[in-house]
């Protein structure tokens, strides 16, 4: 054997073994992992990063597609629509130089976005009768992702998680309206069905925004601009003060109930920390939104609007919702239903929960939205309230009502469509109103009347089929009319399905907040 082919040898293998080192490892996004669920019935992207302009073979049911990586190493490719699948496959990945990736038990069917703030957190451990729902929960074709990644100053391209399969040891970690909602549609439809929860708890709207377009869109700024100036209300000085007293008294309470057995209480919050991830914006849309663009889904769950409902940050809280929906949708290149829990009765002084109950009622103008009216399975002194089957299951029926054309009692508890005086009474009609009843059986409760005067009054109404008929001794000429307008109503329209109506006003005028208490043996 010649000295110059023993060279050429030696080089072959040096350029060889250059070249595995500088090669960027082939990738899968974390949302193509192990037990993942592949959206049915459309064109599935899946992306991932290779060497630059290296050849990537996908292989899935039967399919073989192939896609150059970028300049920057980027790949991403569509798969043809495949219908439903509780088989699970293997999707194989290749490239150059033998590389392979594998990823196993591979379903089709339906994925669903969860997003939100602490109450779409809020897992199924939590939730009532955990270990009755824990004993049923072997259902593995319903799979659960949890996007784990932070908030970001600028937007990421990597998911962090992993998919787990639903089962006795599992469930606990779910989120309880996703697992709840999942379960229900599963059941109905039967598919698999993919739940992808990127939540946290604590945040407002403006964080879950691209910060980019609340910078230019008019609509979304007017947002920022109320955020902003709630924050700098607050004094560094006194704040910190403040929050080092609370914190003492805690430390306390907290010796003086673990000494007696008792529950401790609950923790202060420091008000500079919740101010500063209050005052940012989009970093958990850049985080823990943007890696997940453009998965393919069914469609989008929310859950969220504690955080913003502060008097003057709850007024602008429509245009963000709607901003939100309008440019995920850009986003994902598709009109996805959209649809939202709206919040729950509850006691907080001083806070505008009714004008952000009012924006959600507001936003069901976009088209296919819809809303889970949850005024009357909320805790009056419990902002996580554990009834999450309820939410779940009111969700999944505007779902299948509408989503699905499956056949439903109702999608929706009575929502106003209209209003007219007619001399005392003013007339108020629903939709979704069949079979319009109170919840008790008794008169119906919650309703207000002012006349030009702005006094609000006590009312009476009369159903009248779809129509309520409202009236008060101490007001002769109504203008305006108000029903379940406090934190914690105590109200009580239904229709037939039990889904209770949304609180609603027909005037526009300036609300301050007022804390009712919740009658005796009312509430929760």
């Amino acid at each position: 054997m010649s000295i110059r082919f023993l060279f050429s040898l030696a080089v072959i293998g040096s350029l060889f073994a250059s070249s595995l080192l500088n090669a960027a490892e082939l990738q899968l996004s974390a949302l193509f992992s192990d037990h993942m669920v592949i959206q049915r019935d459309k064109a599935a992207v899946l992306w991932g990063w290779a060497d630059a302009g290296e050849e990537v073979i996908v292989e899935f049911a039967g399919q073989r597609k192939s896609v150059n990586a970028g300049a920057e190493g980027q790949w991403r490719l569509r798969l043809d629509p495949l219908p439903s699948s509780a088989e699970g496959r293997k999707l194989v990945v290749t490239g150059k130089l033998g590389r392979k990736l594998e990823v196993d038990d591979v379903l089709v069917g339906d994925v669903w976005l969860g997003s939100g703030q602490s109450n779409m957190a809020f897992t199924v451990s939590a939730a009532k009768d955990f270990e009755k729902e824990r004993a049923a929960s072997s259902l593995p074709l319903i799979r659960h992702f949890k996007e784990e990644s932070s908030g970001a100053s600028s937007a990421q391209t990597r998911a962090k998680g992993s998919w787990n399969v639903c089962s006795e040891e599992t469930v606990g970690r779910f989120s309880a309206v996703l697992y709840f909602f999942g379960r229900e549609i599963h059941r109905e439809v039967g598919v698999p069905i993919g739940l992808i929860n990127t939540s946290v708890g604590g945040t407002p709207i403006e964080q879950w925004i691209d910060p980019a377009k609340q910078e230019t869109d008019p609509a979304l700024k007017r947002g920022l601009d109320v955020q902003r100036e709630s924050v700098a209300l607050v004094d560094p000085e006194k704040a910190k003060a403040d929050y080092e007293a609370a914190l003492e008294k805690y430390k306390e309470a907290k010796a003086k109930a673990r000494a007696g057995g008792a529950k401790p209480p609950r923790a202060p919050q420091d008000p500079i920390a919740l101010s500063e991830r209050k005052g940012s914006y989009g970093s958990l849309f850049n985080g823990k939104v943007a890696p997940l663009i453009p998965y393919t889904l069914k469609g989008v769950l929310w859950y969220q609007g504690e955080a913003n409902s502060a008097d003057a940050r709850a007024s602008v809280y429509g245009h963000q919702l709607s901003g939100l929906i309008r440019d995920w949708r850009v986003r994902w290149e598709e009109e996805l239903p959209f649809a939202w829990v709206q919040l729950p009765n509850f006691t907080r002084a001083g806070e505008g929960w009714p004008l952000i109950r009012e924006s959600m009622l507001k936003t069901l103008a976009l088209p296919n939205t819809g809303m889970a009216i949850t005024i009357d399975i909320g805790e009056a002194k419990n902002i996580h309230p554990t009834n999450k089957q309820e939410v779940g299951r009111r969700l999944s029926l505007w779902a299948l009502g509408t989503v699905y054309g499956r056949k439903v009692p109702d999608t929706s508890g009575p929502l106003p469509v209209g209003n007219a005086v007619n001399g005392a009474e003013m007339i108020v009609t629903f939709s979704h109103a069949d079979g319009l009843t109170t919840r008790d059986g008794g008169a119906a409760t919650g309703f207000q009347l002012a006349a030009s005067d702005k006094q609000w009054k006590p009312a009476v109404a009369k159903i009248e089929g779809q129509k309520v008929i409202v009236s008060s001794a101490e007001v002769a000429v109504p203008v305006a009319l108000r029903y379940a307008w406090q934190d914690n109503p105590d109200c009580n329209l239904v229709n037939a399905s039990g889904l209770p109506a949304s609180p609603f006003r027909t005037d526009d005028w300036e609300w301050v907040a007022v804390t009712r208490t919740a009658p005796k043996g009312k509430g929760k």
